[in-house]
């Protein structure tokens, strides 16, 4: 384009005679606020942490404030440094400081390489852990005692109406403690946040890597400020329109996680499991025999009654919800052995009484995830849907068909005012490509969501990980690693159709 076009068409933009490139867009409401001073100083281990002032309500920009905690791990290499990687690590909920300080030097998440080049920062997100927080009890006591008696997800029908109460009451609790936070917690205020610590560490564009949950917050940033995209890895990768609205009015008639379709994804990891132990023999405890039908076998006798088994000297007890709830934890695969070890013990011990052990919430981890996911997510609002669901997900999905649909009950009685999600657009071209990885079997977040959000967004290329388990984060792959890093430091993207093998299986 010569000069003279160019000015041609600055000045037609200008006059509004022509539309002005998807690039070209800001959210204004983030630009208006003012740029957080972040006073570094050494919290250990070679981190610096800073607190972030930025408004509580953008669409008051100078007005009440709220507070961010930040970490920093600086760029090794001063000389070769690019700038700042921001990482977030999902959730929604947990601390972003408190996982940097224990993953920044995970190599198979931030190799040598990327940790000469960038200064990593995490931050916890609004809402959640040492930032200005969601509590809904008064007392970490009272929050305590209040998760240590909340209704298990509900097995069968009898059990749902102790649990929907319990969920209302959660909903309600928080409303009443935090009532003045909830309307500002969502994912678009947090990437409106995330543009004020680009501004603060002074880089020009964002460099971002978020991991599951936080693929959301990097696709909405690629919307809200699409000119501002230096480089957005996305690990564990969502389909962000089917979590926010759903598709085709899916938002309100299918919870979040059964319009994502999270249970084929827990169905398909699980059934990884079982092959992958069958195929390990002695080292996978749970091998011996068929184990497709020891795990039916199991799976129905504790349907009957719970099956206690000693665990380090303590007695632990599973009922069939809590079967289904370990069964389903399969994020990461270094975990695997453990898990058939605790199915080869059920599977042997005899059928006994039912206790309940006791489980404690140090955090506001709870009640941050449901601040962050509700306020993000059409959800239905009617019991009647959710029971219905739970019969025919099971009878599509069987063992894990209702944790889709059970997971987030307490948003469906979200206070509607704190209900915020962003409704699009996904695909405003941005400044550069995005990345997109995913693993062959998610199950938290399944391949057909990661694609399915790829296509979405304006400029995307996908990477497969041919491995079982939620991200690269648990997944190691340092063929991935070497991809996300030339992206980063370089912005080269892999191949079309490029996949990544793993390191090591679960069983060695």
């Amino acid at each position: 384009m010569t000069k003279t076009l160019r000015l041609l068409v600055v000045a037609l933009v200008a006059c509004g005679l022509l539309a002005a490139p998807a690039t070209a867009y800001a959210d204004t409401l983030a630009d208006a606020a003012p740029t957080p001073v972040l006073a570094w100083s050494g919290c250990g281990d070679g981190f610096e942490c800073a607190t972030a002032a930025v408004p509580l309500d953008y669409r008051r920009p100078r007005g009440r404030t709220i507070d961010l905690a930040v970490i920093k791990l600086p760029a090794a290499d001063r000389a070769r440094r690019i700038g700042t990687l921001f990482v977030n690590f999902g959730g929604p909920g947990p601390s972003g400081v408190d996982r940097l300080r224990a993953r920044a030097k995970w190599p198979w998440l931030f190799s040598d390489e990327l940790r000469a080049r960038f200064d990593l920062v995490a931050w916890d997100s609004r809402g959640a852990a040492n930032s200005t927080a969601v509590r809904c009890f008064a007392t970490s006591e009272e929050q305590q005692e209040y998760f240590a008696s909340f209704p298990a997800m509900p097995g069968g029908a009898e059990a749902e109406p102790a649990f929907y109460a319990a969920s209302r009451d959660l909903a309600d609790r928080c409303q009443d403690q935090a009532g003045d936070l909830l309307p500002h917690t969502s994912s678009v205020n947090t990437a409106r946040d995330l543009d004020l610590l680009r501004r603060a560490v002074g880089d020009a564009k964002l460099t971002y890597h978020g991991i599951s949950y936080g693929t959301h917050i990097g696709a909405i940033y690629a919307n809200l400020f699409p000119g501002r995209v230096r480089a957005l890895a996305m690990d564990g990768t969502m389909d962000f329109q089917g979590s926010a609205t759903g598709h085709g009015g899916a938002g309100r008639k299918l919870p979040v996680d059964t319009r994502q379709d999270v249970s084929t994804g827990i169905a398909d990891t699980f059934g990884q499991f079982l092959s992958q132990c069958a195929a390990a023999g002695p080292r996978c405890a749970f091998s011996g025999g068929d184990v497709h039908a020891k795990w039916s076998t199991l799976a129905e006798r504790v349907r009957r009654g719970p099956v206690t088994i000693t665990v380090d000297g303590r007695s632990v007890t599973y009922d069939y919800t809590a079967l289904i709830a370990t069964a389903a934890d399969l994020s990461k695969p270094d975990g695997w052995p453990d898990l058939a070890d605790t199915l080869q013990r059920l599977y042997q011990a005899p059928e006994s009484a039912f206790r309940t052990a006791a489980a404690t919430y140090p955090d506001n981890g709870t009640e941050a995830f449901n601040a962050i996911q509700c306020a993000d997510s059409l959800v239905p609002r009617e019991e009647a849907t959710y029971s219905r669901l739970a019969v025919s997900e099971d009878e599509r999905v069987p063992y894990f068909g209702r944790i889709g649909v059970f997971d987030m009950m307490s948003c469906a009685y979200w206070p509607s005012s704190a209900v915020q999600p962003y409704t699009g657009p996904w695909n405003r071209p941005t400044a550069n490509p995005v990345l997109v990885i995913n693993t062959r079997f998610d199950p938290s977040t399944p391949l057909a969501g990661a694609v399915d959000g790829m296509r979405e967004l304006a400029d995307a290329r996908l990477l497969v990980v041919e491995g079982a388990g939620h991200s690269t984060m648990y997944v190691h792959s340092t063929c991935a690693e070497k991809v996300k890093r030339d992206y980063l430091i370089g912005g080269k993207l892999p191949a079309e159709g490029a996949t990544c093998g793993i390191d090591a299986g679960p069983f060695g």
